[in-house]
């Protein structure tokens, strides 16, 4: 059922996500800058932005449309739990699963198994991606972070948009570097000519990813690379961009490559605060047996 709200401003200054939040507790600030940008919230009957400075006086119309059925079923598939609490699940995905639906991948989705593995998940506007905060490429593996609901959702959003959380990754890549660490900023965006990929473009969103460069073999390299954001298919388009394409990519490397199941990237380590208590939480996991195989196959050539 839509609900509308008529909000007047009184002695209360501040952002207009932060004064809507305050005043219906049931609004994440997450889904207050999702209504702002759908056009549900009008102040004095005009859009402002989420960080409108509210003023004695103002009247602020709020309407929320009711949240779209949940379009996914749950399904029995095995999970890898890491770690589960009242407030959040930290799965380590396995190289090939998509982690939500989508056009071409209607089911079968690590979506699909967390629910049939809980019921407490946060709601998403969409519908098809409950629970889900951010996410990995379906054929990359390793630890995502799952909010049980609407304050962990927020809190785990808020940490992502902030950069206080840790999220590295292992990788094998193309070719030898002559450093042993560095830093690759450059904006990412849709591919002009092909737009099913990402490309670095002048007019992209920032992007930035530390790598540290652990073991060199013949022709191949294994790295450590840590996210600062977090853009479609980043690393892998960075290392590209760099002239180091992740091994087994079939957007972005070469055909030819380590035989796989598709890139060699694995999200190893994975750290948060836990969204009640503020506990910083932090969780390793190995890499797939094939990761493992092709790495221990490179330095017998090594």
């Amino acid at each position: 059922m839509t609900e509308t709200y008529q909000l007047e401003v009184k002695s209360e200054q501040g952002r207009l996500d932060k004064f809507i939040a305050a005043q219906i507790a049931t609004l994440s600030r997450t889904r207050i800058k999702e209504l702002i940008q759908d056009k549900q919230i009008l102040v004095n009957n005009k859009l402002e932005k989420v960080s409108y400075k509210v003023q004695n006086g103002d009247q602020i119309s709020v309407t929320v449309p009711a949240l779209k059925p949940l379009a996914v079923t749950p399904e029995n598939i095995p999970l890898d739990i890491v770690y589960e609490d009242q407030d959040v699940i930290v799965v380590n995905k396995p190289q090939g699963m998509v982690v939500h639906p989508a056009a071409g991948h209607p089911d079968h989705t690590l979506v699909n198994a967390l629910l049939y593995h809980t019921k407490d998940l946060a709601d998403s506007p969409e519908g098809f991606r409950p629970g889900i905060v951010h996410r990995i490429d379906k054929d990359t593996s390793g630890l995502l972070m799952i909010a049980k609901n609407a304050n962990a959702r927020e809190s785990l959003e808020d940490q992502l948009a902030h950069k206080t959380n840790k999220r590295q990754y292992l990788a094998i890549v193309h070719g030898n570097f002559s450093e042993n660490s560095g830093v690759i900023d450059a904006p990412i965006g849709r591919n002009h000519y092909n737009r099913k990929k990402m490309a670095v473009v002048e007019n992209g969103k920032d992007a930035v990813t530390h790598f540290t460069v652990l073991e060199q073999f013949k022709d191949y390299s294994l790295i450590r690379c840590q996210l600062e954001t977090g853009r479609t298919h980043q690393i892998r388009v960075h290392l590209s961009y760099i002239g180091h394409p992740v091994a087994g990519d079939p957007l972005y490397g070469p055909h030819h490559t380590l035989e796989g199941h598709g890139q060699f990237l694995h999200a190893q380590v994975l750290g948060f605060s836990q969204p009640s208590s503020g506990k910083w939480l932090e969780f390793q996991v190995d890499p797939p047996q094939i990761f493992l195989e092709r790495l221990s196959e490179l330095r017998e050539t090594k």
